[in-house]
């Protein structure tokens, strides 16, 4: 049962909204998994959703889940595109994965319009400017 579980905090796991320019000079917009702990992470299950409103009526996009094998220390994974169109919403990110045999578990939340440019810092790891959420 769940109750029985161990559930230590997630530390040395991020996600980032990133963006880069493309072939036509435009920013595509990515999610990533970046591992900055010692150790690799494994069988790590990423599951995405949006959820709000926008002119108080609901929205809400599909649920999307991802999965690695394993992101090694130091080294990240893209996640999803992104477009700008969900910005206003909730973007979560539910992150669990293992370390040895203990399990670890997340929610990384985007709260709307969180994903701006004022909000772009240097993220180190990808070369990139992005939204970091740790």
């Amino acid at each position: 049962m769940k109750k029985d579980i161990n559930f230590l905090p997630v530390e040395g796991v991020q996600i980032v909204v990133a963006r880069k320019k493309n072939e036509i000079g435009e920013y595509d917009w990515q999610v990533f998994l970046i591992n900055q702990n010692d150790v690799p992470i494994k069988t790590v299950f990423v599951t995405s959703k949006g959820y709000g409103q926008k002119n108080e009526e609901e929205q809400k996009t599909s649920t999307l889940r991802h999965f690695f094998v394993e992101v090694q220390p130091g080294a990240y994974e893209v996640v999803e595109t992104i477009m700008p169109d969900v910005f206003h919403l909730n973007n979560e990110y539910w992150v669990s994965y293992f370390v040895d045999e203990q399990i670890f578990d997340k929610k990384f939340i985007f709260v709307p319009d969180s994903i701006t440019e004022q909000h772009l810092v240097k993220i180190p790891a990808l070369g990139l400017e992005g939204i970091l959420h740790e």
